[in-house]
């Protein structure tokens, strides 16, 4: 456990010293072959680490539990209510096209503009200089403005993101539930109206094959906070009524809320991939199995990880033991 606090930004070990040269995050993966430097990094351990870390803190917590609300934490969902208030102020435009409609490159022009100036309210003056190294990872997070499209890597780039915060001291241990609940969730929201607005395409999309077209995370994370639940199995998130009435307090059935509301037909046609996770007899199998196909759908896929971008904090060298 030691080792994956330290990867969620314990206080003594997370705040940098002085000293550390920040730069801004490249990419480094260019070609297939180069996938090995990526599993033997120090980036890819954190990533992971924190990813587990928080899957292991929600489990069997409701969203609306009670959990400490501190001060970065709040600074950050004002951020994020920065991002949905601009998307009201940036309608989307009359084109004949019907998918990525191009007011998203404006809404994402603001944003590159003042990504830097965003990040600098969530952390301390100290740590200024961290500013252009941590913004560029939510710059990443939203989607590709010359695609005008969404995916995995894109959701991937903002829990890095929050790693970053936890690496310089920003966010701390005891963040760990409102990182998830608070933060993650508000992302989502944000990150749902922007599909919806600009009708954003998926991003490398398996279709029916893929778990969803666009989110990844919430399920594994969802899928950890309906462990050991009294009631609540795998099979019970494919019955409309279930879902209406537990969506507020569990990550995984809003996912599927969105889903249903996007997507028309049977679930079992639309959702092929969901349909067959229902079968699963417990939600820590359903959990493990969510790990796994993370691993190797997402993060083990070099058409996701090509775009992904190292600096300091999230670095290519090989870890050091």
């Amino acid at each position: 456990m030691a080792e994956s606090e330290r990867q969620t930004g314990s206080p003594e070990e997370a705040t940098p010293p002085l000293c550390q040269s920040f730069m801004i995050p490249k990419k480094e993966i260019h070609m297939v072959p180069d996938m090995a430097k990526w599993k033997r990094s120090q980036a890819y351990a954190d990533y992971i680490g924190f990813i587990l870390t928080l899957n292991e803190g929600v489990k069997g917590k409701k969203l609306t539990c009670e959990y400490k609300v501190s001060e970065p934490i709040e600074k950050l969902v004002e951020l994020l209510d920065t991002l949905d208030r601009w998307i009201d102020e940036t309608p989307p435009v009359n084109q004949p096209s019907r998918f990525g409609n191009k007011a998203f490159r404006t809404w994402y022009a603001k944003l590159d503009q003042e990504a830097e100036n965003l990040v600098k309210t969530v952390i301390p003056e100290h740590l200024a200089e961290a500013a252009p190294e941590v913004a560029v990872y939510l710059k990443e997070s939203v989607g590709n403005s010359t695609r005008i499209d969404y995916g995995t890597g894109h959701e991937a780039a903002f829990a890095a993101f929050l790693c970053c915060l936890c690496k310089i001291g920003v966010l701390r241990v005891d963040d760990q539930l409102a990182m998830v609940f608070k933060v993650f969730n508000r992302y989502l929201e944000v990150m749902r109206k922007l599909q919806k607005t600009y009708r954003m395409e998926p991003a490398g999309s398996q279709g029916v094959w893929g778990l969803d077209d666009f989110q990844f995370l919430p399920f594994i994370w969802g899928s950890s906070q309906l462990i050991e639940h009294p009631n609540l199995e795998p099979r019970h998130f494919v019955d409309e009524k279930v879902v209406n009435e537990n969506h507020k307090d569990y990550m995984f059935l809003e996912c599927i809320l969105f889903i249903t509301e996007m997507k028309t037909g049977p679930f079992a046609e639309h959702s092929n991939q969901l349909w067959n996770i229902s079968a699963v007899p417990s939600w820590s199998k359903v959990n493990q199995g969510l790990v796994r196909m993370y691993k190797a759908e997402c993060l083990e896929k070099f058409p996701v990880i090509q775009h992904f971008k190292f600096g300091s904090l999230l670095p290519i060298q090989p870890v050091t033991s």
